[in-house]
């Protein structure tokens, strides 16, 4: 009977490993070349929005290094071709990429009038055409490792520069999804090495980190604006200890901050996390993510209103590996690891995007002979894109009938809340099973809107269902294909 027992228990965890691996797709080769193709260490080089994801990366197969472009049209089932970014005599390094709705954007530090420079090209018909490149940097210093992001029409771009003798952050936006650019601002100013700089906003907040040498080693310092990026506030040192602290990146969804970054404290590198539930005024704890003997490197946060994804490389296997994992609760707890690659070849440089019910995963690769850019998905994981739309605090509950509807594949959801409150968004099918839950957490007073993906769904008619405090709504919605 104990053997009985031991068999089976052996067969249902072989068979929970399986269909936990099972939600992530094959992987997918975007480039295919003999020369080598890199992601950016530590940014954010894929973008999504709705079904559409969009992949930057920088080739040397042309002897030159250039910025490469690929996009899918179907939530990641199927690519274009790709197509050459850049083409100029000088070289062009690490690309960053955003994208809101139609407007896809794009920044990548580049050679080729002199000293290196900071970059920015734009689409506004989601990728399809792009137009010509902006120098939004120009002095006689290197400027590098730009990063990017958008809240509304306004566009926030961030980067590395040696114009003042050190490196500094220095910081500039366009009001006007890119079609115009301001004035620099520089965001940093001491004698140490200010470097590594991660961008995020949420409505009129924008958030800023980087890591700083000014304390004698490097720590992890953060900047805020609730302007735009009009204005600026001090300095706040997030991390606190003898050890380096490198490589932070950044993301936010509503009031709600959460970085993460790599760690030396320990004796080896670890992922350590760290978050403010009110915009940065106040932050928690420190928490450790990864736990073993080897290396940690290059984490890459993504935030869905309560729900974390982070990414990084991991060689504990002996081997350096991508791995994921995730909070559902705004990071108050977090799952188990989970390991995306499993070969004898080195996975690198990984970063992540989510959009409806998909989790996006691009990385370098060399199981191909040498470097490549990969792809994976995780097209069944339930997620769902949330983004606080409004800063205005509404006069009651509400919820909007969804648009488009009837819709395929994807539609949104608003909903408006007067004061702070647990909300649940659930999605139910004729027989009154659930067939998708898409918000469930504590969100501040706002309105918000819900991207929501069927993709997997049947066509016929849903409820969707949202409990706020006392507040209960329900309306109808139809999916057809």
């Amino acid at each position: 009977m104990k053997k009985t027992i031991l068999a089976l228990t052996i067969l249902i965890c072989t068979f929970l490993q399986a269909t936990a691996f099972a939600q992530w797709d094959p992987i997918v080769r975007l480039s295919d070349n003999a020369a080598l193709s890199y992601t950016t260490e530590g940014v954010n080089c894929i973008a999504s929005s709705g079904p559409s994801t969009h992949v930057i990366w920088q080739d040397e197969r042309g002897g030159n290094w250039e910025i490469y472009y690929r996009r899918s049209t179907n939530g990641g089932t199927a690519w274009e071709v790709e197509r050459r970014f850049t083409n100029n005599s000088g070289a062009s390094y690490d690309p960053s990429i955003c994208v809101s709705g139609s407007n896809v954007h794009v920044v990548w530090y580049d050679n080729h009038q002199g000293v290196p420079d900071i970059y920015y090209r734009r689409s506004t018909d989601g990728g399809a055409n792009f137009q010509p490149e902006v120098r939004i940097s120009n002095n006689a210093e290197d400027s590098y490792r730009p990063t990017i992001t958008t809240s509304g029409s306004y566009v926030h771009v961030t980067w590395t520069d040696e114009r003042d003798g050190n490196e500094e952050i220095y910081y500039k936006r366009s009001t006007d999804n890119g079609a115009t650019w301001g004035a620099e601002t520089r965001l940093t100013n001491n004698s140490a090495v200010s470097i590594e700089n991660s961008v995020s906003a949420s409505g009129s907040s924008v958030y800023v980190v980087w890591r700083d040498a000014r304390d004698g080693n490097f720590e992890i310092y953060f900047k805020q604006s609730s302007d735009n990026g009009a204005t600026w506030g001090s300095d706040t040192r997030l991390t606190n200890n003898p050890s380096h602290s490198t490589y932070p990146s950044i993301s936010v969804s509503g009031v709600n901050v959460h970085i993460v970054w790599r760690e030396f404290r320990d004796g080896n590198d670890e992922i350590y996390y760290k978050n403010s539930l009110n915009g940065g005024t106040n932050w928690g704890t420190d928490t450790r993510l990864t736990n073993n003997a080897s290396q940690s490197y290059s984490p890459v946060i993504n935030a869905q209103s309560s729900l974390l994804h982070v990414v990084w490389t991991d060689n504990r296997e002996g081997n350096w590996e991508i791995y994921y994992k995730r909070s559902t609760n705004n990071g108050s707890s977090w799952g188990s690891d989970e390991r995306l690659t499993n070969h004898v070849a080195s996975s690198g440089s990984p970063s992540t995007s989510a959009s409806g019910t998909a989790l996006h995963v691009v990385f370098v690769d060399g199981i191909y002979g040498n470097e490549e850019i990969v792809y994976l998905r995780n097209p069944t994981g339930n997620f769902v894109g949330i983004e606080h739309i409004s800063s205005e605090i509404p006069n009651g509950f509400s919820i909007e009938q969804n648009y488009p509807n009837p819709f395929n594949p994807t539609t949104n959801i608003n909903f408006s809340i007067p004061k702070s409150a647990y909300v649940k968004l659930v999605v139910y099918d004729m027989m009154g099973r659930v067939a998708a839950e898409l918000v469930n957490g504590n969100y501040s007073a706002g309105t918000y809107k819900v991207d929501f993906e069927a993709s997997k769904l049947s066509s016929g008619t849903y409820f969707y269902k949202i409990t706020a405090g006392e507040f209960t709504s329900v309306k109808k919605m139809t999916l057809v294909k």
